[in-house]
């Protein structure tokens, strides 16, 4: 809940229980909930911030979600887009738990090849698999096809049928 103070400064209340996404990448607050199957429908009450002061990074979004604990896969999906992102857990209105996020040296599972005749995209039970070449600025290659992927890829195949754009 968003509370007006004295000045013109816009405040935003504390959770009780949940997770704040800190230091996403300015811009992709929209893409993380997407990533995490948050679209408003279901009743999951997210607070964005998106745009604002860093002084670490200059911009950066902050999404903060009540009643959800993140699971190790989501995490990493976060790091794919967001690598300096920091998630803290909430309990009782306090941080419980804080880190950075980490990509691991293996991908599985997500995100979906950019070459269509991958076989992971062909009607074969082989699950996506990626080897990290690079964090920052990410760089991705598929096990099965060696096709390279960057962040924009991996973007793009989040938002191609969900229509947010980059």
């Amino acid at each position: 809940m968003a509370k007006k103070s004295n000045s013109s400064e816009l405040k935003v209340s504390k959770i009780k229980e949940g997770t704040v996404i800190d230091h996403v990448d300015a811009g992709m607050a929209l893409i993380v909930l997407e990533m995490l199957g948050i679209t408003g429908r279901e009743g999951t009450v997210a607070t964005l911030s998106m745009n604002v002061v860093s002084k670490k990074t200059g911009r950066k979004d902050i999404v903060k979600i009540e009643n959800r604990f993140l699971e190790y896969t989501e995490i990493n999906q976060i790091a794919l887009i967001s690598p300096n992102a920091t998630i803290n857990e909430i309990k009782n209105f306090t941080v419980v738990k804080k880190f950075d996020v980490q990509l691991p040296e293996v991908i599985v599972g997500f995100p979906k090849c950019i070459n269509p005749r991958c076989i992971t995209n062909a009607r074969e039970p082989q699950v996506q698999t990626y080897y990290v070449k690079s964090v920052d600025p990410l760089k991705i290659r598929c096990k099965y096809c060696n096709t390279n992927m960057d962040k924009n890829d991996v973007v793009k195949q989040l938002t191609k049928y969900s229509g947010i754009t980059k």
